[in-house]
């Protein structure tokens, strides 16, 4: 029986998103861009079909072309957002038919009965900000007077989620957690995708740093993921990374928490020996997106892809025969962009497994045909949505050009 891997490299969009005039995005390229700003040199993802999916999804090739080894192709949302559960969920086979509650850009940014409700629960002298916000400026703007008064930072962004960010050791990191679930089940009516702890250390503004010790709190899915079913069917499932988190545990199996692209990698690298005939192993590179998408760092990100891809070797030699190995995204971050939000982009899959024929799939006009794809090579499902492309003959399976 088959293994399948799926590694989510976060944010790494590849342009060409068809509605990404409607979220103020058009002509946004993560990797485009990227490469307008230094000679990105990741031959092992070129190798796959990075440079292909793009020409394919932009009609420009940025990178060096290499000899293909795998399949590649481009994926689409037809979700209503460009945030990390909305693309996870799809990726899984799980559109969302509804639109997510969002916070206006005013200042207070949330409900005042919110807001009363949240300090009163909790016991707080109050809440600090309570803006639309980059995680890591909100911090240096307000980290010492957070540390002074006891009042926790609450910001939110272009995604449907509220953040809250305070000192682990003068606020307290349990303490942080039990705001945020108090404020999970408050804002389930709002329709808020996430509510998330932001938990850092310093002592004064310059030394403030965020910690791996982040925790989500997200919506359940509402239908079964590609995790779920199989989970329900008795199939090894491994989480690494934000994954569990995002999935809200359903089905998310085996959890394993590590922070920073370096350890994800490591960490997946570790686990692939150990998994079980049929399961799937399933890894976020939150970094990308975190690091260098929303800090609006373009050669940080490129070399952290570099990075990346440097490490795709040690991964391609632990695949056993029938093994699919799957390299996608959950939206874009163009880290040239304007403000420090997500960006509404396509994204790359590309696909290994030892024996496959090199091609082209093409556009998928879903995220969910990577879960299908997936849970038609374990024998599980169908899922309820997506459709899965031939693996033994991508040609068959290819539409026209997705810039077209």
């Amino acid at each position: 029986m088959a293994r399948a891997f799926l590694l989510i490299l976060d944010s790494f969009g590849i342009g060409g998103a068809p509605d990404a005039a409607g979220f103020g995005d058009e002509g946004a390229n993560t990797l485009g861009h990227i490469c307008d700003h230094m000679r990105l040199r990741v031959p092992h993802m070129a190798s796959l079909g990075l440079g292909l999916a793009a020409q394919l999804s932009t009609g420009r090739n940025p990178l060096s072309e290499q000899p293909l080894i795998g399949q590649y192709g481009v994926a689409r949302e037809v979700s209503r957002g460009k945030d990390t559960i909305t693309g996870h969920w799809e990726l899984a086979g799980v559109p969302l038919a509804f639109d997510w509650g969002y916070f206006p850009h005013v200042v207070p940014a949330f409900p005042q009965d919110l807001i009363d409700a949240i300090v009163s629960r909790c016991k707080l002298p109050g809440l600090l900000a309570m803006c639309h916000a980059s995680g890591t400026e909100v911090i240096e703007d307000f980290g010492e007077e957070h540390i002074r008064s006891g009042k926790p930072i609450a910001y939110t962004s272009a995604d449907s989620v509220l953040q809250f960010a305070a000192h682990e050791a003068h606020f307290g990191l349990e303490r942080l957690y039990e705001l945020c679930r108090v404020a999970r089940e408050l804002t389930y009516p709002m329709n808020i995708g996430r509510v998330i702890a932001r938990p850092f250390v310093g002592e004064r503004r310059g030394e403030f740093t965020r910690t791996g010790h982040r925790k989500d709190f997200a919506v359940t899915p509402p239908s079964p993921t590609l995790l779920r079913v199989l989970s329900s069917a008795g199939r090894e499932v491994v989480s690494i990374g934000k994954i569990g988190d995002i999935y809200a545990h359903a089905g998310t199996g085996r959890e394993i928490k590590v922070a920073g692209n370096r350890a994800f990698f490591d960490t997946t690298l570790a686990q692939m020996d150990g998994l079980a005939e049929g399961g799937l192993l399933m890894t976020n590179f939150v970094d990308f997106d975190s690091e260098f998408g929303h800090r609006r760092d373009p050669h940080g990100y490129g070399k952290a892809l570099e990075a990346f891809d440097v490490d795709l070797p040690r991964l391609f030699a632990k695949l056993k025969r029938g093994d699919l190995l799957l390299l996608t995204a959950d939206h874009g971050n163009d880290p040239t962009w304007v403000g420090t939000d997500h960006t509404r982009e396509q994204v790359p899959v590309m696909s290994y497994m030892r024996g496959i024929t090199p091609g082209s799939f093409g556009l998928r006009h879903s995220f969910a045909d990577i879960g299908q794809t997936i849970a038609r090579h374990l024998s599980v499902g169908p899922l309820a949505a997506g459709t899965a492309w031939d693996i033994l003959n991508p040609a068959a399976s290819e539409p026209p050009a997705a810039h077209s």
